[in-house]
């Protein structure tokens, strides 16, 4: 009979939501807070808030003792510095790169799409329309990221 020990208690990572939609947050908050996993928030407005928070710069610049996010979920129609800029610099900065992207947005644009997986997303959600859809479309984005997948650790800076 083979034994299982039981592996120590990982604490929740990060959840780095890029969205400038308020009522979109608060749509993805609502939900998540209802998950059986408490996962810890940040969110950025723009991208270069996220690359800000990301590089520890601007604002972030005193975070230094904080851990880079374990998933980031990134909207692609950001002002100013757009999501696939924001993905193509994460997925091309060693640092950064193993760090999961989900895209979340309202573009079904096969080319948006295209684009995505080439620069390295994970995985590329479209927003529904239909309420009840999106709740369960965030229900299986936390089971999968953070019930089922074992998320890299990600070292403080």
């Amino acid at each position: 009979m083979t034994s299982f020990s039981a592996s120590p208690v990982k604490q929740t990572p990060l959840l780095l939501i890029v969205e400038d939609s308020n009522e979109d947050f608060e749509a993805l908050q609502r939900f998540l807070g209802r998950s059986s996993v408490k996962i810890p928030i940040q969110r950025c407005v723009n991208g270069e808030q996220a690359l800000a928070f990301l590089y520890r710069t601007g604002n972030y610049g005193d975070c230094q003792t904080a851990s880079r996010p374990g998933l980031i979920m990134l909207d692609l129609n950001l002002p100013g510095t757009d999501g696939r800029e924001v993905l193509r610099r994460i997925k091309q900065d060693r640092n950064l790169n193993m760090i999961p992207v989900v895209v979340f947005t309202t573009s079904n644009n096969p080319k948006d799409i295209e684009v995505c997986y080439r620069y390295g997303v994970n995985s590329y959600i479209v927003k529904p329309i239909d309420f009840a859809q999106l709740k369960r479309d965030i229900q299986m984005l936390v089971e999968y990221w953070f019930e089922v997948t074992t998320l890299p650790d990600c070292p403080k800076d």
